[in-house]
């Protein structure tokens, strides 16, 4: 056999060799492996056969070039159809089966309490009120003192709140958005406080450490009880419904004089139709105290008001019927999902 015949079968073994090692291969990496074996420049075994072309004769090397292109190309596209079945199984596997029953979308909706919120505050603001926001942290002055309430009073015992470390605490109400507000700005003012607060209270059904809290205030000159109750029937009624009705029972909070607890009536759906339900407390509210007034050098002589503050998860208890406040807090999705489409 000829130098030349020698080349070309050996060039003919490994192309099957290299088969037989391509439809071994696993993975990629195997079939990298094969080409750089038997395809690389520098070490691929192809290659190294070629290199004896430089003992040929002139005459005989193209023969053994042409053989050595159509066994390089031969093994080329078996890589290729070999990497291109690969990848249709990788995304066979990962494509969502078409014969399964389709999923509906998940439809998110406000929580509950930020619904009520969200209600609270448009109302509001319909009757001219502006949103003012302040900080959590507070210092004992705004918190308390400032607000008409010594901190050896036992109204500052009743909203203990949590102290931190190197002074200041998180504010027990968002009262202190109204002193702010007042040292910031002249009358006349009204304004919407939403916010968190916390204090030092048990987690049962009607009560949370932390909570989201509302207030109003209204401050300017010839502002009087008639207005005060006239502004909280007119939000009952727009809120609950035009047949609600608000009751003011004598209360004490340090920082409005007279105070009162505000209850509702509402108009509910019963069995035989449409019915009054008991009253129920909604909020606590009061005629701004002139010493108040004075703490923010505001003449008490010239300007009064009224202020008022109620908690939004205690009115979307009302609204919605829920009994239990700590289901506003548990993440519950069988339960959230109830109010997802309410309005």
């Amino acid at each position: 056999m000829s130098d030349v015949d020698s080349l070309i079968v050996e060039l003919r073994a490994l192309l099957d060799e290299a088969l037989e090692a391509v439809e071994a291969a696993a993975d990629e990496a195997a079939l990298e492996a094969v080409r750089v074996g038997f395809l690389g420049r520098k070490d691929g075994r192809i290659s190294g056969v070629l290199r004896g072309l430089g003992a040929l004769d002139p005459e005989d090397r193209p023969r053994v070039g042409q053989e050595a292109n159509r066994v390089k190309e031969a093994l080329q596209a078996r890589i290729d159809e070999a990497e291109a079945a690969m990848d249709a199984a990788r995304e066979a596997e990962s494509a969502p089966d078409l014969t399964l029953p389709g999923r509906s979308p998940r439809i998110g909706g406000a929580h509950p309490v930020s619904r009520a919120m969200d209600e609270i505050w448009s109302i509001f603001r319909a009757l001219g009120f502006t949103r003012a926001r302040g900080p959590e942290a507070e210092t004992e002055w705004y918190n308390f003192e400032a607000l008409n309430t010594p901190l050896d009073h036992p109204a500052a015992d009743e909203q203990d709140t949590l102290y931190l470390e190197g002074g200041g605490l998180l504010r027990s109400h968002t009262s202190p958005v109204q002193i702010r507000t007042m040292l910031a700005h002249d009358p006349p003012i009204r304004i919407l406080a939403p916010g968190w607060v916390h204090r030092r209270d048990t987690y049962d059904a009607t009560h949370t450490p932390s909570f989201l809290q509302i207030e109003g205030l209204v401050i300017d000159e010839g502002v009087t009880f008639v207005d005060f109750k006239a502004t909280l029937a007119e939000f009952a009624r727009r809120y609950w419904g035009a047949g609600t009705r608000i009751r003011l029972r004598p209360s004490f909070f340090p920082f409005t004089e007279p105070s009162a607890e505000v209850d509702v009536k509402r108009v509910v759906e019963g069995p035989d139709g449409p019915v009054e339900s008991d009253w129920l407390e909604i909020m606590g509210a009061g005629m701004v105290d002139p010493a108040v007034l004075e703490a923010v050098n505001i003449d008490p002589d010239r300007y009064s008001g009224f202020a008022f503050g109620m908690g939004p998860a205690r009115i979307a208890m009302l609204k919605y019927g829920v009994d239990d406040l700590r289901t506003f807090f548990e993440s519950d999705l069988r339960f959230l999902r109830q109010f997802a489409g309410v309005r």
